[in-house]
């Protein structure tokens, strides 16, 4: 199936936009057509994903709460287009709308029926909130930084690095380093000149270790704004290389990009974080990463 993420724009979509909403969460309740809008409507930012004959197959709504927050609402996909994913992906469209306007915790209220599939995409489930319709609904949330100040965040890379050079050698002859790290995403980066194959570009397992080694960073980083400690190891991998590596090696990954939650380590409860890696040659995506690192409690933990 062919899809196209948009903003509606023309009279057509906005009523088709609409009509999904409506369809899905105020038609099967026997709601007035009317109710699936609200006041924040013209302040909101709306999404929605269609097909190649332009039929609606998902939609949801992005607003402002505070400062610090936005709200996702009226997520609604078609019932032709569940189970294709297309969910998660307005999900994370929202999300990187929500870290673009500045924000830095995100909420909703899911159905019950819907925690599961929050859960999968990071949030973190809160107190019970009115019922709507007779339905349970729960408030959700997901951080989009972690926390952690300035301060906080060159001291913790420092020990990322020095941890790299201690305990995982390759990292040091492959001149690994830290580039980015703002609490949302890390970009860790290492020259061509060591890394190189025959051909002149970057050896295959110099990207894997980059990409791995980098997610690897992001786990160690949570730990370390939760005040956890854990032995962290992968799993299962897999990657994709979509083109060479030329000139300027590098690897991001971002907080959108975790699931998994890390807090039952602190019962000294082993843990998982998936997470996915993009390798770069400058700004330019030529790879995917995609880990299962676990995270085993330090022997003298509660088991």
């Amino acid at each position: 199936m062919k899809w196209q993420l948009i903003t509606p724009e023309t009279e057509a979509q906005w009523q088709a936009y609409y009509q999904l909403r409506y369809l899905i969460l105020r038609a099967p309740w026997q709601q007035p057509l009317g109710s699936e809008r609200d006041e924040l409507e013209q302040q909101a930012f709306h999404r929605m994903i269609v097909d190649t004959q332009g039929e609606v197959l998902a939609v949801g709504r992005l607003h402002q709460v505070d400062a610090d927050t936005m709200q996702v609402r009226y997520m609604a996909v078609a019932e032709t287009a569940r189970g294709s994913g297309l969910g998660a992906m307005l999900l994370k469209a929202l999300e990187q709308q929500a870290v673009d306007a500045g924000a830095r915790h995100i909420i909703l209220n899911a159905r019950d029926s819907a925690l599961t599939f929050y859960k999968k995409s990071g949030y973190q489930t809160g107190a019970e909130q009115p019922a709507l319709f007779g339905i349970a609904h729960f408030q959700m949330t997901k951080a989009l930084y972690l926390p952690g100040t300035v301060a906080d965040q060159l001291l913790w890379v420092q020990q990322l690095e020095q941890t790299w050079q201690h305990t995982i050698p390759l990292s040091e002859f492959m001149q690994l380093q830290v580039q980015k790290f703002d609490g949302h995403q890390l970009r860790c980066s290492a020259p061509l000149a060591p890394n190189k194959n025959p051909h002149h570009t970057m050896f295959a397992g110099s990207i894997y270790s980059m990409a791995t080694l980098t997610g690897w960073g992001m786990v160690y980083l949570q730990l370390q704004s939760l005040g956890l400690r854990g032995d962290i190891v992968l799993a299962d991998a897999q990657i994709r290389y979509l083109a060479p590596v030329k000139s300027q090696p590098a690897a991001r990954v971002d907080v959108l990009h975790l699931s998994g939650d890390l807090t039952p380590l602190q019962r000294g409860l082993k843990v998982r974080q998936h997470l996915k890696v993009q390798i770069l040659d400058g700004e330019t995506v030529v790879g995917e990463f995609a880990g299962r690192f676990v995270v085993l409690p330090e022997k003298g933990q509660v088991q």
